[in-house]
C-alpha cells in the first residue's frame, strides 16, 4: 500500500519523468537546416578538414554548454592532422595550452563560459593543425 506522501507526490514525479523522457531532442537552425546537436556533431565529423570543421562550429555555435560537444568534435578532427607527429615536448606544450583554456573560465558561472572554453580549445587545435599542414607542404592537403 502506498504511503500518504507518495499518493500525493508519486503521480507528479511520474508525470515529470514521462514528459522529459518523451521530449524529442531540441533542434537548432544551423547552415539553414534544422539539426539536433548530435546531427551537428555528425556534420563536423564528416568534414574533410579541420578548417571546414571549425567553420561548422562557428556557424552552429550555441554560446552555451552544447558547444562543449561541438568543440570536442572539432578538436578530434584537427588533432588528426598533427597529434601523431608531435614529440613528447610538443605534446606537453599542446596539453598545457588546452589547460590554459580550461582554467581561463573555470571560476566563471554561466554556460556561456563553457562555450568560451570550448572555442578556446578548438582554436588551439586549429592552430596546431595549420602549423602541421604548413610544415608538411602542399602534399598534406
Amino acid at each position: 500500500m502506498l504511503s500518504k506522501s507518495c499518493r500525493a507526490v508519486c503521480p507528479a514525479v511520474l508525470a515529470v519523468v514521462l514528459s522529459v523522457a518523451g521530449t524529442p531532442a531540441r533542434a537548432m537552425v544551423c547552415m539553414e537546416t534544422s539539426m539536433t546537436l548530435d546531427e551537428v556533431v555528425d556534420t563536423i565529423n564528416k568534414q574533410k578538414s579541420c578548417e571546414s570543421a571549425m567553420k561548422v562550429f562557428q556557424d552552429c555555435q550555441l554560446t552555451a554548454s552544447g558547444d562543449v560537444q561541438l568543440g570536442a568534435a572539432v578538436e578530434k578532427k584537427c588533432e588528426a592532422d598533427f597529434l601523431p607527429g608531435l614529440n613528447t615536448a610538443q605534446q606537453q606544450a599542446y596539453k598545457r595550452e588546452m589547460r590554459v583554456c580550461d582554467q581561463k573560465y573555470r571560476n566563471k558561472s554561466g554556460t556561456m563560459y563553457l562555450s568560451f572554453a570550448a572555442f578556446c580549445r578548438a582554436e588551439v587545435a586549429q592552430r596546431y593543425s595549420q602549423r602541421a599542414l604548413k610544415a608538411a607542404g602542399p602534399k598534406a592537403r
